[in-house]
């Protein structure tokens, strides 16, 4: 009897337990107090690295706006996480690589993108599986160049 009251509490604990949500932060924030010294103007790509880091990631065409990117996701086992807090700090320098602006993104200024469902067509045949598997018997040649 003491043996099936311990496995339950062992047990309601172990179910409590999956249940807590795991918070997890990817990215790392910059000190305020870091990115308060930034000024456009004055600031130049030197600057910034030396008091934020390295940025996450650098515009894609032009090396003239560097990300710094932070989020804090909630999930409880199973289920889909759910986004605590995101915060993107965007710098823009001008074409002497000193800071033109810093500008500061939260979740709410993110904005929905509707996947378009279409397929774009392609040349060729569609084969089944079985045309696939046996497509290639008997066309391979035993001459070695």
């Amino acid at each position: 009897m003491k043996y099936r009251a311990f496995a339950a509490v062992v047990g309601a604990g172990l179910f409590l337990a999956a249940c807590s949500p795991v918070v997890s932060t990817h990215g790392l924030e910059p000190d305020p107090d870091a990115l308060a010294a930034v000024t456009p103007g004055q600031s130049d790509k030197a600057d910034v690295e030396t008091k934020l880091g390295t940025p996450a990631t650098v515009s894609t065409f032009h090396d003239d706006v560097w990300y710094y990117m932070i989020e804090t996701r909630s999930q409880r086992a199973f289920f889909d996480p759910k986004v605590l807090e995101r915060k993107i700090i965007a710098i823009t320098f001008d074409q002497q690589s000193v800071v033109d602006d810093v500008f500061t993104y939260t979740e709410l200024d993110g904005k929905d993108v509707k996947i378009v469902s279409r397929v774009t067509p392609t040349a060729g045949n569609e084969l089944t599986i079985l045309q696939q598997l046996f497509g290639n018997l008997g066309r391979f040649s035993g001459a070695s160049n």
